[in-house]
């Protein structure tokens, strides 16, 4: 628990609006300054992976008509410097064709840099899903977090942490159709519990034939469909679930169980939450 707490006081800074946090959190070596782009090198923890070419664009116009209304921060390298944050208002300023860019220099170290970076893209809403769910899992590996205790620290719900964590287990086929929005996240979650070739069948049967959400559900639920093999009940007379039903009774879920079925009672959403974390 001592680590959580000493994240949230290191954090604390990184998770209010990011101007507040250069103020008072950040060591500056001076104030804005202009800074040459070329000298700047892209921040290597940087968990966004995917730019919308359109919005940069548009980024830029307004650079080229009302200039860079918020500076970028960096840290002084040995050969120039290196991107903490802003790398959009980087990118579009290339794009404008700017020579120079206004910049906030700050002394911090690879770990905060790295936190920085996940944090601010985390807090603007700006990756997509699956690069959030990767921030979120660097997160967790770093310090060592429960889902709780990340849905404190990035002031997210803790349900759609561990929902955005389980988009982790597409194939790279369905990761990269989700990236290029060729599937919705809600397709993605009604596919992971299929094995890697079945993902690739939906997929293309959602890109090929325009499937929504429901129709999916529907195909989902023929594929895990038992083969229709007549079973004599008079010969096999069920599964063995007592130690899977008695360890689920110890974790405090009312469970119950006939022939080839076992069925858990939930009291609460807290509990189907509990429950999901468990399976994650």
């Amino acid at each position: 628990m001592a680590k959580a707490s000493a994240l949230g006081r290191g954090l604390g800074a990184l998770l209010s609006e990011i101007e507040e946090a250069y103020d008072n959190e950040l060591p500056k070596r001076g104030g804005v300054e202009e800074i040459a782009l070329a000298k700047i090198r892209p921040n290597p923890y940087q968990p966004r992976k995917h730019f919308d070419p359109e919005s940069l664009a548009e980024l830029a116009e307004s650079i080229k008509v009302h200039g860079l209304l918020q500076p970028i921060v960096i840290k002084e390298d040995l050969d120039g410097f290196i991107l903490i944050a802003g790398e959009r208002r980087l990118r579009a300023s290339k794009l404008a064709k700017n020579k120079t860019i206004k910049a906030i220099v700050v002394s911090v170290s690879d770990e905060q840099m790295r936190q920085q970076a996940l944090i601010e893209n985390i807090q603007r809403d700006e990756l997509n899903a699956i690069d959030l769910a990767q921030a979120y899992q660097e997160l967790i590996d770093i310090h060592e977090l429960t889902h709780e205790q990340l849905s404190q620290t990035v002031h997210k719900s803790r349900t759609q942490i561990t929902n955005t964590l389980r988009l982790l287990q597409l194939s790279e086929k369905g990761r990269k159709a989700l990236v290029e929005g060729k599937i919705t996240a809600g397709h993605a979650k009604v596919i992971l519990g299929l094995d890697r070739n079945e993902q690739t069948m939906m997929i293309d049967s959602i890109i090929g034939q325009k499937l929504s959400v429901r129709d999916v559900e529907s195909m989902v639920k023929k594929i895990k469909l038992p083969t229709n093999i007549q079973r004599d009940p008079l010969e096999i007379e069920g599964l063995d679930f007592i130690a899977l039903k008695k360890h689920l009774q110890n974790l405090g879920y009312k469970c119950g169980t006939k022939g080839y079925k076992l069925t858990i009672e939930f009291e609460d959403n807290d509990q189907i939450e509990s429950f999901l974390d468990l399976l994650s």
